[in-house]
């Protein structure tokens, strides 16, 4: 391969990565407001995908990591539900994981349902496999310690991912 083609995949490597490289890579809030309300806000301040969920006023989550290469499969994380499950007295949250690669992969997540009183809860799941170019959602679950009705966890935060 002389030196023009190995500039070129440079390049081209460097542009994919600026591409896709912030997607997911940012934390972001989430706004507390009742299931009787009828307008939903979530925030985000970088990027990352945060939907709100109106089951019980617990909405979002946000989803943390940087743009180095060990924090990949934090980016690939959005939560897409996070919420008290008063059937089953559990906190719930629904995470996508997207894998844009060209390799498949098997992740390991671990979420935090968070509130401002709350004492968090972690829920933890493993060996999620999703195949190259392909995305997959997951429910995880943590079991609800408390005497109310989960309104005090605010929000759900990944705060640890791997992928092998």
């Amino acid at each position: 391969m002389n030196k023009r083609h190995i500039r070129a995949l440079a390049v081209f490597g460097i542009a994919v990565v600026a591409l896709t490289g912030a997607r997911g890579s940012g934390g972001g809030g989430c706004d507390n407001h009742s299931s009787s309300s009828s307008s939903s806000s979530s925030s985000s301040s970088s990027g990352g995908s945060n939907h709100d969920n109106d089951d019980n006023g617990t909405s979002g989550g946000s989803v943390s990591g940087g743009s180095g290469s060990a924090n990949q499969a934090l980016r690939d994380i959005t939560i897409d539900k996070c919420a008290y499950d008063a059937a089953t007295k559990n906190l719930t949250a629904r995470i996508t994981i997207k894998n844009d690669g060209v390799l498949d992969y098997d992740y390991d997540v671990t979420l935090k349902f968070k509130g401002a009183s709350a004492v968090s809860a972690t829920a933890t799941t493993t060996d999620i496999a999703v195949a190259a170019d392909a995305s997959k959602s997951v429910d995880m679950t943590a079991p609800y310690t408390g005497t109310g009705d989960g309104s005090e966890y605010t929000k759900c935060e990944v705060t640890r991912a791997s992928r092998s």
